[in-house]
């Protein structure tokens, strides 16, 4: 299962970097034909709108799994063992909570939007809204894997204080 998770959030970095280089292709290939050619692709900037979505979303995802979201840990870093693996799991139930509300969400707004399409690529805007999804599942099972982690006792202090400095995420 770990390989498998593993693979999956290896392809969504491929993803990001994919996804971000055709994005600014687009938007550089339409900023270049207003100015020089006084037209442009119609659909670029519709497009790209709908890539960043994406990308912020899949990004949010790998962002949670490698434990790169901002944070803050003066408090919890001095705490003892129990008192941070009582927040890393207060702190897990929270984000939880949130990720139900953000299914649910989207859900209703992916409903309601099956019937929409964008007005140039036609693409329908419920596409926009299944990614928050897509998200929410994903870190939802990220969550609750590292909630069964920490209550089986598989977790140092160290990964317990969930807030990591960017210097120690470029040593991984």
């Amino acid at each position: 299962m770990n390989a498998a998770m593993d693979r999956l959030y290896r392809w969504f970095e491929h993803a990001l970097v994919g996804g971000l280089a055709v994005m600014s292709l687009m938007v550089f290939a339409n900023v270049v034909l207003r100015y020089v050619f006084d037209t442009g692709i119609t659909f670029t900037e519709e497009v790209s709108r709908m890539l960043f979505v994406w990308l912020t979303f899949i990004g949010s995802i790998v962002a949670l799994r490698q434990g790169t979201h901002l944070g803050m840990d003066t408090v919890v870093s001095r705490l003892p063992h129990a008192g941070k693996l009582a927040f890393f799991v207060l702190s897990h139930l929270l984000m939880l909570g949130c990720i139900v509300m953000l299914w649910l969400g989207c859900w209703e707004q992916t409903r309601v939007n099956l019937d929409n399409h964008a007005p140039v690529s036609g693409i329908p805007v419920a596409a926009v809204y299944s990614v928050g999804l897509v998200a929410a599942v994903l870190m939802g099972i990220t969550l609750l894997a590292n909630l069964w982690q920490a209550l089986r006792g598989d977790l140092s202090d160290a990964q317990l204080v969930t807030v990591r400095e960017s210097e120690d995420r470029a040593a991984d």
